[in-house]
Parts: structure tokens; C-alpha cells; sequence
């Protein structure tokens, strides 16, 4: 298991896992936007900081696999 895990980082670091990083990069960021976004907009509103860390972290891990569901490997 570790080995694949190696195996993989090595051809991501290298720049040979992803087929289109461009697509990847964009479709990360809107999720880390949003995710940020989840984060800090129910902070100024004042609600509880574990509340809002539990929500984004939900919403952000929720979207991630719409956003990525085209995603394509070499």
C-alpha cells in the first residue's frame, strides 16, 4: 500500500499522474474558495468558530467530488 502511495506521489511531483493539471488546479481552487468563503462569512455574523469549521469542513468535502468528477489520471 505504501508503495503505490510512493509510486504515485513521485509521478505527481514529477508531473505524469494528472492528464489535465490545469482542469485539476481550477477545480481545486473553486473548492478551497468556497470552502474558504463557508469559513469566513459565518465568522462576521458571529457564530461559534468549532460551528463553522465543522460546516465548511462538511460543505468543502461534500463539493470536492462534484467538482472533480471529470477528473482524469494518465
Amino acid at each position: 500500500m505504501l508503495e503505490i502511495g510512493w509510486f504515485s506521489a513521485k509521478l505527481f511531483l514529477k508531473g505524469k499522474l494528472i492528464r489535465d493539471p490545469q482542469y485539476f488546479w481550477q477545480q481545486t481552487a473553486i473548492g478551497a474558495a468556497i470552502g474558504l468563503l463557508l469559513l469566513i462569512i459565518p465568522l462576521f455574523l458571529h457564530f461559534p468558530l468549532w460551528l463553522t469549521v465543522i460546516l465548511s469542513s462538511i460543505a468543502t468535502g461534500a463539493i470536492m467530488p462534484l467538482l472533480l468528477q471529470d477528473f482524469k489520471m494518465k
